[in-house]
């Protein structure tokens, strides 16, 4: 027999002397960042951005036929792509998936899942600061929408009705830009 050290994770340590540690196995977990085996590091990280999309997802205030619709469905027509990033609308429960190449619509109310090549989106941005007596108050009005038939189009927007908001709306926007440009 001989002496054992034991170290817990605020760094205490714990001598144990006179144990029998036969039948004792140990086992030490370490984490080796985004490489596991048999994967790439590139399906790690497209595997930890669905995640992450089903992650937010799930913490919508949607009912819950709407999060088992995302669990189920659209996580399985995730499987293998390439996240770039995402935005949830909290009042429908809607979400826009931005891929490499293209962007996704999922709407849970009504069952549909749309996907728009990226060459056919188009972003536009009404900038009514300047113009005070707008008549539905909205300061900021930011655009990402297709061409497409009537009843396909994408038209997912964002507006501010105070000057506290505009950055955020403007941070959205570059964001829609930077992808669109890529």
């Amino acid at each position: 027999m001989f002496p054992v050290i034991l170290m817990n994770s605020f760094g205490r340590t714990f001598p144990l002397f006179n144990q029998d540690f036969s039948s004792l196995s140990l086992v030490v977990f370490k984490w080796d960042g985004l490489n596991w085996p048999g994967m790439s590091q590139e399906e790690a990280i497209s595997h930890l951005r669905i995640q992450e999309y089903l992650d937010d997802v799930s913490g919508l205030d949607i009912p819950h036929s709407y999060s088992q619709w995302y669990n189920v469905d659209v996580a399985s027509l995730l499987n293998g792509s390439r996240i770039m990033g995402h935005e949830l609308d909290p009042e429908s429960g809607s979400s826009l998936i931005f891929l490499q190449r293209s962007a996704v619509f999922c709407c849970p109310e009504s069952g549909r899942i749309h996907h728009y090549p990226k060459h056919l989106l188009h972003c536009f941005v009404d900038d009514n600061r300047a113009k005070c007596q707008e008549a539905d108050g909205v300061l900021l009005r930011a655009e990402l929408f297709s061409i497409s038939p009537t009843e396909e189009q994408l038209c997912w927007e964002c507006c501010c009705r105070s000057e506290i908001e505009v950055p955020e709306v403007q941070s959205r926007v570059a964001r829609w830009l930077s992808w669109l440009n890529t």
